[in-house]
């Protein structure tokens, strides 16, 4: 909002804008963007694969602006990130690509790790890509690994107690469902006494160990120059997905000390942000 009124929009002068959360929920996005097909809004803007992809399904003629999805190609939301194809297009996570130096950072801050958990919800294309990546270089790295699917919150609290004594650090792939559970998920790897790496710094906030991943304020920011874009002619089609330009290192020493863990002083010292 902040970025649209600077580019001239308004909220209920030059634009009108209606918000509506899925709650984590695939058939509730997939509602929602059949009535905003319905109303014949001008822009649909989504964050997540799972509303995007709702959209996607609901039209091919309203322009659909993503602004965060973690493998806008990989999950066939556009054709290709120079040339979007379609009527949607927007910021990519990286979400893939990032997963290799989220197992380095676990290394780092937990010395001689070797048995990782990874979750994931099994309903989303997106997190599966970033979980199928995470085990690959869990694999190239020496870890062992583990991974479970969950498909709703009820499943997440059985399936991180299942890691219990197993594993020595759960990686979480970055989902809605997992947005929606973010105080659950940590409050369950506490209880098992399991470091965990999210993707998104809003996870350590609620009690995470450590998050690495894009600023999602600065893709919000950016998504409105999209939308001013279209709204003033251009066509998704001809808009290449952009990736992230600023990543973010989160660390809660309050977590770390409940697991008794230490972490170095050199990766504390990176840290965009240290939660005390």
């Amino acid at each position: 909002m902040q970025r649209l009124r600077e580019l001239g929009w308004i909220e209920g002068q030059t634009i009108n804008i209606e918000y509506q959360w899925a709650q984590g929920s695939r058939e509730l996005a997939e509602k929602i963007a059949v009535e905003f097909v319905r109303r014949k809004v001008d822009i649909i803007v989504t964050s997540a694969t799972p509303p995007t992809t709702a959209a996607k399904q609901a039209t091919s003629v309203i322009p659909i602006v993503f602004a965060a999805v973690g493998d806008p190609v990989g999950t066939g939301l556009v054709a290709s990130l120079a040339r979007p194809g379609g009527n949607a297009t927007g910021l990519s996570l990286q979400q893939t690509d990032a997963a290799g130096k989220r197992l380095e950072l676990l290394r780092e801050a937990i010395p001689g790790i070797r048995r990782l958990a990874i979750l994931a919800n099994g309903g989303n294309l997106s997190a599966l890509l970033d979980m199928r990546e995470a085990q690959a270089m869990a694999q190239t790295a020496g870890f062992e690994a583990v991974s479970s699917e969950i498909r709703d919150p009820e499943d997440i609290a059985p399936a991180i107690n299942a890691f219990r004594s197993r594993v020595e650090a759960l990686y979480v792939c970055n989902d809605p469902l997992v947005a929606t559970s973010g105080v659950r998920i940590s409050a369950a790897a506490v209880e098992v006494r399991l470091p965990t790496m999210f993707g998104v710094r809003e996870y350590v906030e609620v009690g995470g160990l450590m998050s690495f991943g894009p600023s999602f304020p600065d893709l919000y920011r950016r998504t409105a120059d999209y939308v001013d874009k279209i709204l003033r002619g251009a066509k998704p089609s001809d808009l290449p997905v952009e990736q992230p330009t600023k990543f973010e290192l989160v660390i809660n020493l309050k977590t770390a000390k409940a697991l008794g863990l230490t972490v170095p002083p050199t990766l504390l010292a990176r840290a965009d942000e240290v939660i005390e």
